[in-house]
């Protein structure tokens, strides 16, 4: 036991009560629907700082918060990643071209619960490379998450996402993972999108933690610029992201931040 409650692995990974996850339920939500909303402002013409601010104003109106106004300095409700950039993408005046794809973050407080999530867009005419990376990228976070469930290990998740975005000849990024989440924004574990089967934390029920693949199209390293936020690859080649909040179950796994819309995915119909 500790201060905020729940048990502690030895591995540092708070053990929450299955009771708990109706917060997660809430915070997860919240992030979806504001997510949801997010797909017609992405359209040629629009800036990715309209679209933050947008964001900001969701997120206020709901009465919830965002985790990432003052993070750190950080002073935007949003990441948004455009293109080559990998992740921690700056909202600003820069307006998008039709084909331009991007992965919106958005991180909310409900109630001392945070929910995390990402996913892909795009403004205008998706170009088929494009909407291949999208594609893989997606199933890899999904292959993933079927990987949790009590017993198996994080090296099965990474080995499972890894596994499969190196089939299609693309890289996983290494330099950024996923974390624990719950009442706190970062947290043991680090989730790695790579690894062996078997090795790592073993999954117990009651764990919380987010899973957030970064694909690239060309090679896997990447460089964070001068404003020590935006991460980009180093080759300039196409990156693409997509990150659901989760929990261990009994015999499986939650997604907290599934699309109340159901469009989650890049191929919605619009």
């Amino acid at each position: 036991m500790d201060e905020k409650g729940g048990r502690l692995t030895r591995d540092g990974i708070r053990i929450h009560e299955i009771a708990e996850f109706e917060g997660m339920r809430v915070a997860g939500k919240l992030a979806a629907e504001i997510l949801d909303a997010c797909i017609p402002l992405v359209k040629p013409g629009a800036t990715t700082g309209e679209i933050d601010a947008e964001i900001e104003r969701m997120v206020n109106d709901a009465g919830a918060k965002s985790a990432t106004i003052g993070y750190k300095g950080y002073k935007h409700a949003s990441c948004i990643s455009v293109n080559h950039v990998v992740c921690h993408g700056i909202p600003g005046g820069k307006k998008l071209k039709d084909g331009d794809i991007l992965n919106i973050d958005v991180t909310v407080i409900v109630d001392g619960w945070f929910g995390d999530s990402s996913r892909m867009y795009v403004a205008g005419k998706l170009a088929r490379r494009s909407e291949r990376l999208i594609e893989v990228t997606h199933e890899a976070l999904m292959r993933g998450i079927a990987a949790v469930k009590p017993g198996n290990t994080f090296g099965d998740i990474g080995h499972a996402i890894q596994s499969f975005v190196e089939s299609h000849r693309m890289s996983v990024v290494r330099d950024f993972c996923g974390h624990g989440l719950g009442r706190v924004f970062h947290a043991p574990p680090n989730v790695l999108h790579y690894g062996r089967p078997g090795t790592g934390p073993t999954l117990e029920q009651g764990m919380i933690f987010t899973i957030e693949p970064m694909v690239n199209l060309g090679r896997a390293e990447t460089k964070v610029l001068a404003d020590d936020w935006t991460a980009v690859t180093r080759d300039k080649s196409l990156s693409a992201q997509y990150e659901h909040s989760v929990g261990v179950t009994a015999d499986g796994v939650e997604i907290f931040t599934l699309s109340p819309a159901g469009r989650f995915h890049p191929t919605y119909e619009v």
